[in-house]
């Protein structure tokens, strides 16, 4: 005699087989907001610190006094780094709140129904599939940020080139 399951339609395999891969498939989406949400968390805090040092340079372009001169024209050089930054850090968080809230919608894919009705497994896939593009772009996003933060180090506080370092510590005859 079959067993009788207590929520019919809800586990589509008595096997554990079957069991395990559900709750595979259900916590799948939920590992996968959890790591956006650490990322939105990361991106926001460099953004806060973006924005600091944003308002550091105006203040320090303010108090210079003359406008023109060549510390103006670094202070300028590194206001635009910094805009372009805060650009390259709205778009990671833009595309990580649409990867997390389309992991949400996944999740709720799955809670509405069984992965073998066909239009309900069309939305997990197309839900979690966009969750994975726009995680993808988001980190592609704080990627840029990073290079351009490396290089306005390079061109804004003229970090030492190689073969400078090389000759600082070379002891001369």
């Amino acid at each position: 005699m079959p067993a009788v399951s207590a929520f019919p339609g809800l586990i589509p395999d008595e096997s554990i087989d079957g069991v395990a891969h559900l709750i595979q498939t259900a916590l799948t989406p939920v590992f996968m907001l959890s790591g956006i949400g650490t990322l939105l968390n990361m991106f926001n805090t460099r953004l806060a610190r973006v924005s600091d040092r944003i308002e550091t340079v105006r203040d320090k372009l303010e108090s210079t006094d003359d406008k023109t001169g060549k510390d103006a024209r670094a202070l300028l050089k590194r206001l635009a780094l910094l805009h372009y930054r805060t650009l390259l850090l709205d778009a990671a968080i833009l595309f990580g709140g649409v990867g997390g809230a389309s992991a949400c919608g996944s999740a709720f894919a799955l809670f509405l129904g069984s992965v073998r009705d066909s239009a309900v497994a069309w939305w997990l896939v197309l839900m979690f599939g966009n969750a994975l593009v726009c995680t993808v772009i988001a980190l592609a996003m704080f990627l840029g940020d990073s290079i351009v933060a490396w290089h306005g180090l390079r061109v804004t506080i003229f970090l030492p080139h190689k073969r400078d370092l090389l000759t600082a510590i070379t002891p001369q005859d």
